[in-house]
Order: C-alpha cells, then structure tokens, then sequence
C-alpha cells in the first residue's frame, strides 16, 4: 500500500490560513441539509471545514486524517465555532473502519490514493454505513487537467461517472452530478473546475 506524503500535506497546511477554505463544500451542503442528523465519518477531512460545519448542523461527527497539523486546526475550527468533533489520527487506507457505524460517509476531495488505495478506502466507507447511511462524495473528473485550478496531476486519480457506478454498485438511490463550475474553497480549490459529485444510499 502506498502512503500519501504526510510531510508534504503537513507543509501545505502549515499556514495562518484554511488551504481549502473554512466554510463546507457546496455539493456536501446540498446533499447533507435534507438528511436528519445522525452520525457522521468525514474520510481526510483535513482542517475540519466539512466536519465542522456538519457538527453545526447537529451532527455527531467523526473527523478522520492523517495530518496531526490538520487536526490541530480542525480542532481551532471547531473550538471557534462552538462545537466538537471527533479527530481520529489515522491514514485512511489503512484505518479499520466500524461496520454500520454512521447515517453519513463523506469523502470531498480526496484524490491523493491510488486506484488500488482508493478501492481500498471506499470499500471501508461502504463498510461503515449503517442500513438506511448515506454516502457523499465530490471529487474532480479527468477534465480538470485543462482547468489545473486543483486536484491531481495524475489521471488515474481522477473520478468518472463509470467509475462511481461501479465502484458503488452496491448502494441505491445514486444521485450523480457531473458539471463545471467556479470553485471558491480556500487557495487549494479556486477557478473554473471540472468536477463530479456522488449521493447514494445503503439499502435497509
């Protein structure tokens, strides 16, 4: 199993500022505020902004990454805006997912793995849903490469409808959006973006 450069993500987010901004992804927004809160597992949530936005929601929220300078400044995140989360230091390829622990699995952005890494960290998230959970994934498809406003260089970490319908075949109710828009989320994510976004729901 490869291991993302932890150095290298502890070195990016070492800054007075959020790389990918304070406030949450719009597609996690839209998919998450008709959903009752239960509990939720944020997969590399990094500085916390999904975590601590679903936390505020009501929430109960499980913040998952492997950067220790990450979590310092999810937890600051969440301290200001008054609530908590949950920070599990952990990569997460390789962490033992609970089965049917949370209603919510979200995964924004996390396009460092490896297909194989990747296959790897999606059947622990699929794992983790409890009957009835549902997943939220945004990440950038192959066109991005002529955007370069974010994301990977390497294609094969790039997202394609085919891709997420097979790699989730076994969830219902797939909700697929797949658009370019101009993303506002920080230095990291900012400019016209190809990006494509997944809603599904484990059955009961």
């Amino acid at each position: 199993m490869t291991r993302p450069d932890l150095a290298r993500w502890n070195a990016r987010f070492d800054t007075d500022d959020y790389l990918f901004g304070e406030a949450p992804n719009a597609f996690l927004r839209t998919q998450a505020a008709a959903l009752a809160p239960g509990r939720a597992l944020c997969v590399a949530d990094g500085e916390g902004r999904s975590g601590v936005w679903l936390a505020e929601q009501g929430w109960e929220v499980v913040s998952l990454d492997f950067s220790d300078v990450a979590q310092r400044k999810a937890a600051a995140l969440a301290a200001r805006r008054g609530v908590s989360l949950d920070l599990v230091l952990a990569d997460v390829h390789a962490w033992d997912y609970p089965p049917a622990a949370f209603d919510l699995v979200v995964d924004i952005f996390s396009q460092f793995s490896t297909p194989a890494d990747r296959l790897l960290k999606w059947d622990g998230m699929v794992r983790a849903l409890k009957p009835g959970g549902w997943l939220v994934l945004q990440g950038y498809t192959p066109d991005q490469l002529r955007h370069r406003t974010g994301g990977p260089s390497d294609p094969t970490h790039l997202y394609t409808e085919d891709l997420l319908r097979s790699a989730f075949a076994m969830l219902d109710q797939p909700r697929i959006i797949e658009e370019e828009l101009t993303l506002h989320e920080g230095a990291g994510h900012r400019g016209m973006s190809a990006v494509i976004g997944l809603a599904a729901r484990r059955g009961l």
